[in-house]
């Protein structure tokens, strides 16, 4: 019972490969891409078709099929007409030819047209008997069978079978896509800033070491930076460095530039994650309030207030706090210290605020979007509570244009709020970033920009899922993706 189990097992397992290997090998960039990772597997199969491909019954048949019309005398009779016309056509042109080369063409016409009676006659023969010709693909389905085979193919080819068991999972073939997508952006944008930036007219060297350094003092310099190279050669270590995560020292300080972010990022990802909590905190009541009291005094007060987060800098309202919660009131420190929560109340509120304020603004619009449609009025109908109408039917139905500003807003304070991080001290990666703009520190920057790049496309790419989750609609889109 165990052995027929396995054997059920193994044999929907196979299928499910050959399903899905089958639809990768339609599209050309998933049929390049399985030949390099299974080029092992490729190579035996390719033996095993040359070798057995003249033996299967299809090639027999076409065999038989041509034995046949040769014994009969098609092809003479072929040969006949070809001759009769051809003098004829010559003749009504007027033209003299050579009998070798009368020969020659006579041949090539009887060829041709005995070729076409055979491909006639076999696809007729093929089709009556269910026979059909063998292509490489086929031969590889038929191996698979072999557990052998299987055993030794998945140990040399494990990355071909792993893409072809991820194709067959929609969620996973589609965040696999977007992070090789992710990788081509990445390294475009890095191009274009690395070009900009080895265009600019700004000497990084002469800010760093000043008006008054000697030669010797230049080229050692970019000597010890690689600056001496050529721009493609500067551009390949510098791709180099992304690949395996080294990016190298900062102009100035000397320091490991990547051990420098990551110890920066914990402190902007906390941030930005209380900032995004104080926003949902105020937008989402606030819109939902605005939305179904439309045109009502609490609709103006919530706009207003939103209107005036929207205009309010942060620098102002990072220094207004200050003044009033650490100077007068002494309730609150004045800078940020990673190992004080109390630090981080300030600077979540401002940048809160403005993200609130677009958040409540994209709320009420949603809302009041979806707030008159024909499903609303059935739903109420239905005798439901009017907080589940609000909540499960009109807000759940609102959320896709709210997710993405919630998305686009975290991923730019991911990204650093260098304002915000100067006026409360806060030692983030905005900060960081815009203060080594100002060298420029070349390396730091193009570190910060591939960072950011990366950062934005996580998030979009985690926003795409949860729209999935929250819209049956494209849940069912993805599941046939």
């Amino acid at each position: 019972m165990n052995n027929i189990n396995k054997e059920a097992l193994y044999g929907a397992f196979i299928k499910n490969i050959v399903t899905n290997y089958k639809k990768m090998i339609r599209k050309p960039v998933y049929s390049i891409v399985l030949l390099i990772l299974g080029l092992p597997t490729a190579m035996i199969v390719l033996m095993k078709h040359v070798f057995t491909s003249k033996d299967n019954a299809y090639c027999d048949l076409k065999n038989k099929i041509y034995k046949e019309l040769m014994d009969c005398g098609e092809k003479d009779r072929l040969y006949d007409e070809a001759a009769s016309s051809y003098r004829k056509k010559l003749e009504f042109l007027n033209k003299n030819m050579k009998e070798a080369a009368f020969e020659n063409e006579v041949k090539k016409i009887t060829e041709k047209r005995f070729n076409e009676m055979v491909e006639y006659e076999l696809d007729k023969q093929s089709s009556e008997n269910n026979i059909y010709p063998s292509g490489i693909h086929d031969t590889f389905y038929k191996l698979l069978d072999n557990k052998a085979f299987f055993a030794i193919s998945f140990i040399t080819s494990i990355f071909m079978y792993m893409l072809i068991l991820i194709y067959g999972n929609p969620y996973l073939k589609y965040i696999i896509e977007r992070l090789l997508m992710m990788i081509f952006v990445v390294f475009g944008v890095a191009f274009l800033v690395f070009t900009i930036l080895y265009m600019s007219p700004s000497d990084p060297v002469i800010n760093i070491l000043g008006q008054e350094a000697t030669q010797e003092q230049i080229m050692a310099f970019n000597k010890a930076y690689g600056l001496d190279k050529s721009y493609f050669e500067q551009l390949l270590n510098f791709f180099k460095s992304l690949i395996t995560f080294d990016l190298g020292k900062s102009y100035v300080g000397n320091e490991n530039i990547f051990t420098a972010i990551m110890r920066k990022f914990p402190i902007t990802l906390q941030l930005t994650f209380a900032s995004l909590a104080v926003a949902i905190i105020i937008a989402i009541p606030s819109g939902i309030i605005s939305a179904i009291n439309q045109y009502s005094s609490f609709d103006y007060i919530f706009m207003l207030i939103a209107l005036i987060g929207l205009s309010i800098p942060n620098f102002w309202l990072g220094l207004i706090l200050i003044l009033n919660f650490s100077i007068k009131l002494n309730w609150l420190p004045a800078t940020f210290s990673a190992s004080n929560w109390l630090s981080f109340i300030m600077p979540a509120i401002v940048l809160g605020t403005g993200l609130s304020a677009t958040v409540a603004r994209m709320t009420r619009s949603s809302m009041l979007e979806v707030k008159f449609q024909d499903y609303i009025l059935t739903s109420r109908a239905k005798g439901l509570s009017e907080n589940r109408v609000i909540i499960k039917h009109i807000l759940g139905n609102a959320m896709i244009p709210i997710i993405t500003v919630i998305g686009i807003q975290f991923g730019g304070m991911m990204g650093g709020a260098a304002v915000t991080e100067k006026v409360f001290n806060i030692n983030g990666i905005g900060s960081y970033i815009v203060d080594k703009q100002f060298i420029p520190d070349i390396p730091v920057v193009l570190a910060g920009v591939v960072y950011v790049a990366i950062v934005i496309s996580i998030i979009n790419l985690i926003v795409d899922l949860l729209y999935a989750f929250l819209d049956p609609r494209i849940k069912s889109k993805m599941k046939n993706y």
